[in-house]
């Protein structure tokens, strides 16, 4: 049974599934993180939906580029978690299925090219403090637990 966080689901609403990856970044002891700016400041590891025909590794070079402009390489699944939440840009209920990878980060090729996200670079410290949902707490908090 996969781990469920966040709120439990609203009863009498209907949630379409929204797979998505995400990453763990670490980078010199610190982490690459994305701040989604509007409607508030909101920071999230790198990541996001899946598209139709896109492998799930496919969609996580895809989003961590267009949120933070890295490339990556070497990416390790971690685990999973489910949540549910109103998504307002697609004005819909989902349950969101997200898969967390920890990935080496290679190059910043570009600034980011999502709009209103900027890159954040934190201690794990910090990250876990910020981190806007409990999932990507959880996953950061037990990468950190595994490193020595």
């Amino acid at each position: 049974m996969m781990r469920r966080v966040g709120k439990p689901p609203v009863p009498g609403k209907t949630y379409r599934s929204r797979p998505g990856v995400y990453a763990i970044l670490p980078l010199k002891g610190r982490f690459l993180l994305t701040a989604q700016l509007r409607p508030e400041v909101d920071v999230q590891l790198p990541g996001g939906g899946v598209d139709l025909g896109e492998s799930p590794l496919q969609t996580l070079h895809r989003e961590v580029m267009e949120e933070i402009g890295w490339t990556i390489a070497r990416p390790r699944r971690l685990g999973a978690f489910r949540r549910f939440a109103y998504m307002p840009e697609y004005d819909m209920w989902a349950e969101k299925i997200c898969q967390v990878y920890v990935a080496h980060p290679v190059h910043q090729v570009a600034p980011p090219i999502e709009p209103d996200h900027a890159t954040v670079v934190m201690s794990g410290e910090e990250a876990i403090s910020v981190l806007g949902n409990d999932g990507d707490r959880f996953f950061l908090d037990r990468f950190l637990a595994m490193r020595p």
